[in-house]
């Protein structure tokens, strides 16, 4: 058994959230989860919602509120809409936290303190119309190094390099489209250059495992040759005030200095809430623990260079060595697992220009393990994927209701006829035999591609067993087993599917756990087989409101010891099955264009 850290690339709450973004971080880190709960492992999922820097305030400006209303707004849309989706976190939580500004302000004394933050003055962008700081993800123009018009003031997603708004050719505001004013101000730089060599060391290190999927590595070392010092404070006044500047309110750290800690924060924020304040030691201190990131490809320069940066730095690991802080030794990645992008009909997803389709109206009208299977099946895993709402159709449709819908409603529709109980089997047949050896030997090869990262391999090679069992009832016919003669032999070929199913239903509950625990109560069983996340109405561990009332807020998490462990689960003789509904809802053609239209007319 090994200790594993799930963390989850923390959603922005400048909005909710649209189903590429949870493409990207949500459905693959939760089949991951699962999967390593069933197979014995001690996992802790964290992450929340990312609610400073300057997009907040644009946001809150736009609705008339103040940045903390709209975070507070948003914060409650994207838990509710993870909760529907099945994410099974241990703590979901925010960075608006007393607890996650405590941790932030620490780790940056330490990294500071240590050598690794350098004061510079250097060129900030400003709005000219509004004079408000513009942060480097908010300005683009033409990268100077290979030309691409749509490069970022932080780095070219074309070829990966770090940049600096300065170094973008006719930069222009993604706000309001004006050429930003620059202007001399200091700031808290972070020295990468002083922590290369360990980064260098710790990315071969990582390279050479081989488990890194080819385009982390590609964008991680395409950094490298670059490297230079990074900003981590900014000229704003929505953040987590700086250690050290607290005379200079304008000043606040980095949103993404303080949002990636949040992984560390989130996890002491669970231990102190689950009565055990040190818990969260076992996953970031003990070196045999293992940690995972999932994320979108235009995170993959923050989780595999930035944060593994700051951890070697609070280490005390780069050239200028110094001593940890009382977090101890933090354990730097295992891996970053990142997905590309999900676009929609061909088209990027712009929420501005209504081409958009969010979690939230996605899970009004359509099952939510439909859009998990699709996710899982047809997603952005190592190339840019496409969703077309003909192909979710299909997919839903001819694999999710025609093949495994199909499989488990026959299954026990039979089985209610004929003996109203699972029945007990008389002398298995080599057809038999060679179905359940099959599916037992799939739980090896399903587990493996899912502990590696390989989910649609993974599911594809699930569903193939799934066919296998529909042609299992093509090729025993148990509906011509009529005769009182035939009775044992239809025993045994029901009894079979039976199991065949809930094998089956095990081997996908990671991917569709809603629909694992209704297949469970149509084969008689408790419907607890996939554990569920729940909200969470909590108080701030640390501060109040400014009337001095408790500060709320809501949290997923959830109880997921208990259930069933991965592999084979002998099904009970005996059980009684009720005729059947089916679990899956089969979708008319008409969806198509009335998706298309919706679009159109919101575009």
């Amino acid at each position: 058994m090994s200790r594993i850290l799930s963390a989850v690339a923390w959603p922005y709450a400048n909005g909710p959230r649209h189903i590429g973004h949870v493409a990207g971080f949500g459905v693959p880190s939760d089949v991951f989860s699962r999967y390593m709960r069933m197979a014995g492992h001690e996992v802790l999922m964290v992450s929340g919602t990312d609610e400073h820097g300057t997009p907040i305030l644009v946001a809150a400006d736009a609705a008339g509120i103040s940045a903390r209303e709209l975070a507070d707004r948003n914060n409650r849309l994207i838990v509710e809409d993870l909760q529907q989706l099945g994410l099974s976190y241990d703590l979901f939580t925010r960075t608006t936290t007393g607890n996650h500004y405590a941790v932030v302000q620490a780790m940056f004394e330490v990294v500071r303190d240590n050598g690794y933050m350098l004061v510079e003055t250097t060129h900030g962008a400003i709005s000219p119309s509004t004079g408000r700081t513009l942060p480097d993800r908010y300005i683009e123009g033409t990268c100077p190094i290979c030309g691409d018009g749509g490069a970022r003031g932080d780095q070219c997603d074309n070829c990966g390099n770090q940049l600096d708004p300065t170094d973008l050719i006719n930069p222009v505001s993604r706000i309001n489209g004006e050429t930003p004013k620059f202007i001399e101000t200091d700031h808290y730089f972070l020295d990468l250059p002083a922590l290369a060599g360990a980064l260098t060391e710790w990315l071969d290190d990582r390279d050479k495992s081989g488990t890194w999927r080819p385009n982390v590595i590609k964008f991680s070392k395409n950094f490298l040759e670059d490297i230079r010092p990074r900003a981590m404070t900014r000229d704003i006044d929505w953040g987590i005030p700086v250690p050290g500047w607290e005379d200079q309110p304008s000043k606040r750290l980095y949103v993404w200095f303080d949002a990636v800690v949040g992984y560390l924060s989130a996890s002491i924020e669970w231990a102190r809430r689950s009565g055990d304040p040190e818990a969260w030691r076992k996953w970031w201190n003990d070196p045999e623990a293992l940690s995972y990131y999932f994320m979108g490809k235009d995170n993959i320069v923050f989780h595999s260079q930035i944060w593994p940066a700051e951890m070697l730095g609070y280490n005390g690991a780069g050239d200028k060595g110094g001593q940890p802080g009382a977090f101890g030794t933090l354990n730097l990645p295992t891996e970053v697992v990142s997905s590309e992008f999900l676009t929609m009909e061909g088209k990027k997803f712009a929420s501005s220009r209504g081409i958009v389709i969010y979690v939230r109206d996605m899970l009004a009208r359509y099952q939510a393990d439909a859009l998990r299977y699709f996710i899982s099946a047809a997603g952005p895993e190592t190339s840019d994927a496409d969703f077309t709402w003909a192909e979710f159709l299909r997919r839903t449709n001819s694999e999710l209701v025609a093949g495994w819908g199909n499989l488990v409603n026959r299954t026990a529709s039979m089985i209610h006829k004929k003996f109203g109980e699972v029945p007990a089997p008389a002398e298995l047949e080599d057809i038999d035999r060679a179905l359940l050896d099959a599916i037992a030997a799939g739980f090896d090869e399903v587990g493996e591609l899912i502990a590696t990262h390989r989910q649609k391999a993974a599911l594809g090679a699930a569903m193939r067993l799934v066919g296998e069992a529909n042609k299992y009832v093509t090729d025993t016919e148990p509906f011509k087993l009529k005769s009182e003669e035939e009775r044992p032999r239809l025993a045994t070929v029901l009894w079979t599917l039976a199991q065949a199913v809930n094998d089956l239903n095990l081997m996908l509950s990671p991917f569709l756990p809603h629909a694992a625990n209704d297949v469970d109560l149509v084969l008689g069983g408790d419907g607890k087989v996939a554990p569920m996340p729940r909200i969470e109405e909590v108080e701030d561990l640390d501060v109040t409101n400014e009337d001095g009332s408790p500060r709320r807020y809501p949290i997923l998490t959830g109880d997921y010891e208990g259930y069933p462990a991965w592999g084979r689960r002998e099904i009970e003789v005996g059980r009684v099955i009720a005729k059947p509904t089916p679990v899956f809802v089969k979708l008319d053609e008409s969806i198509v264009e009335e998706e298309l239209a919706r679009a159109n007319a919101e575009s």
